[in-house]
This record gives C-alpha cells, structure tokens and sequence, in this order.
C-alpha cells in the first residue's frame, strides 16, 4: 500500500511539474510583445465593450479559446497542416476584419442576434490563431513522451494570459471613460482604427 501511495506521489509530481511548466510557457507566448498580433486582436475584440459588459467579453473569449483549443489540437497531433506563412498572413486578415466591424458598428447596445454572431466570429478566428499557437507548441513537445499534459498546461496557460490581458484592456477603457470622459464611441474608432492600420501593414509584410 505504502508502494503504491508513494508512487502515485511520485506521478503527481511529475505530471504537476510538467503542467507547471506548459502553463508558464502558454502564459509567457500570449503575453509576450514579440508575439504582439494575438494580443492586438483581443484588444480589436474588447473595443466595443466596457466593465458594464464583462460577461460579454467573457462569452467572446471563451468562443475565441474554443477555436484556437480545437486547432491547437489538431495541428499538434499533425491532423491539419496549413504553412506558416499561409498562417501569419491569417491572423492580421482575423484583426482587420474584427476592428473593420467594430468602426461600422454604431450601436453600444448589443442584440442577441448580433452577439451570436460575434460569438461564431471569434470561434472561427480563434481557429486560424490556435494554428499560430501551434506552431510554436509542436517545436517545444517534439521531445516530450506524452502531449496530454503539455497541451492541457499550455492552453490553460494561454487561456489565463488572455484573461489578464483582457482586464488590463477594460481597465485602461474604464480609466478613459470615467476619469478622462472620452466617449465610448470615441474610444472605439481610435482602438479600431489603430488595431485596423497595424493589421493592414502586417499583411503587407507578410504577403
């Protein structure tokens, strides 16, 4: 009994050492500036919203997170392959389209039709980054045994760099609308507008 409980102790350790590792790794790519396209188009995502409509956000980013999971996945274990070039002239197209339908869209208040939408939207989007995503993670397990524990630790990883990312974007939101009285509309186009010209130069470069 005395074996088996210390060899369960021993798998634990292993498995949470991995998992430890994969997350900071999932973390640092999503937060690091070097990679600053992702993190660009979650600020497209965001700005249209504010505090009010966290549960919005929420929504969009779990949608966002379903898709790159899925392709994650799949690239990972080799099912899909799509070119790295053909993959980084993607995601600008992903932000140019995202920042293009906040400048259009001058409603604040969101139908449930539309927000579905949106929420297919960032599925679908979330798709074509995971490819990103994956690129980068298939270089790191090539050495590994097993994937399950990387994949579960770097999309969780991922998943938290997201979330506070998206918090510090409605904060600096909330501090201009509050204390600096720009209005939401405002705020909107400049975001857009800026995240819509950075992505027109990425194509550019990477066509």
């Amino acid at each position: 009994m005395q074996v088996k409980i210390t060899i369960f102790i021993f798998a634990k350790n292993i498995f949470m050492s991995i998992f430890k590792l994969y997350f900071n790794l999932g973390f640092e790519h999503i937060s690091d500036f070097a990679g600053y396209d992702h993190i660009l188009f979650l600020l497209a995502l965001c700005a249209v919203y504010d505090f009010r409509q966290w549960k919005n956000v929420l929504v969009l980013v779990t949608a966002f997170t379903i898709g790159h999971s899925v392709t994650l996945v799949l690239a990972t274990f080799n099912i899909i392959k799509i070119s790295n070039s053909m993959v980084e002239f993607l995601i600008p197209i992903t932000i140019l389209i995202t920042a293009l339908g906040n400048i259009f869209q001058k409603k604040e208040k969101f139908s449930k039709s539309l927000h579905s939408f949106k929420y297919f939207v960032a599925m679908i989007f979330g798709l074509i980054h995971g490819l990103g995503f994956s690129n980068y993670l298939r270089e790191l397990i090539s050495s590994e045994n097993g994937i399950f524990r990387p994949l579960l630790g770097f999309n969780l990883g991922l998943e938290f760099g997201q979330i506070v990312i998206i918090i510090g974007i409605l904060f600096v939101g909330f501090i201009f609308a509050n204390f600096l009285k720009v209005k939401k509309r405002e705020w909107n186009l400049v975001i857009s507008g800026a995240a819509l010209g950075i992505s027109i130069v990425l194509m550019v470069e990477r066509f």
